[in-house]
């Protein structure tokens, strides 16, 4: 009777370890079977490769998402500021003397100019975040987390690149040299000086505040994510 029951115990032992091995053995697999390896883009460091790939995918559609978010409030924000600064040019010319109309008719020009790169030319990132991010919702897997990730690589890229552009050093003489010009030709051309230099610094003034508000926060996305410093706040 001992032996038998012995020999039963024996057997449940053998069976509850074999049990628990295979257990910690589905436990450790798991991360590393469901893991998917990508080749590294966007000029990152050979360690950017060890970093799951859809944990980079889902990184940067969540950073150009934030971007996009802040460059759309950034657009409409300036958007709406200037159509009120042109109808608060335009408002008062009922009741300016006929030789004075110009200065209004010239700041309203010059102010709604600044509107146009806002309309024809919006940061690419809003609409490149928006593409990005439904292709995400749509669902990754293993054979398409990969294309997908180096699709978002070079949308990375090209977003950095599209705000670099818009800090240049030529936007910022371009932006004084217009709005000088505007002061001389109220100055030279109907000698109305005063308004002629308040066109010229006003305008100078907006402008570089819309540049200076521009996001740039790609940039610094870009540089953190090609050291592989993801976990970074």
């Amino acid at each position: 009777m001992d032996a038998p029951r012995t020999q039963l115990h024996y057997r449940q032992g053998h069976l509850s370890l074999l049990l628990a091995v295979l257990g910690i053995s589905v436990l450790i697999g798991s991360p590393a079977q469901a893991a998917v390896r990508c080749p590294v883009g966007a000029g990152g460091v050979d360690r950017l490769g060890a970093i799951d790939g859809e944990s980079r995918l889902h990184w940067i559609d969540t950073h150009l998402s934030a971007t996009a978010h802040r460059a759309q409030v950034w657009t409409w924000g300036w958007g709406i500021g200037i159509v009120a600064a042109t109808v608060g040019n335009l408002a008062p010319l009922p009741f300016v003397a006929k030789d004075n109309r110009i200065d209004w008719y010239v700041g309203a020009g010059t102010t709604i100019v600044g509107i146009v790169p806002l309309l024809i030319a919006p940061l690419d990132v809003v609409g490149d975040a928006r593409r990005l991010h439904a292709e995400v919702l749509a669902g990754t897997s293993a054979d398409t987390v990969c294309r997908l990730l180096a699709d978002a690589e070079l949308i990375l890229v090209r977003d950095a690149k599209n705000q670099e552009d818009g800090q240049r050093w030529w936007l910022h003489v371009g932006n004084v040299l217009l709005n000088t010009g505007v002061g001389l030709f109220l100055g030279l051309g109907y000698h109305h000086w005063g308004a002629g230099a308040w066109n010229a610094f006003g305008g100078s003034a907006i402008g570089e505040a819309i540049i200076l508000t521009q996001p740039v926060q790609t940039i610094q996305d870009l540089r953190r994510y090609r050291e592989g410093a993801l976990d970074e706040r």
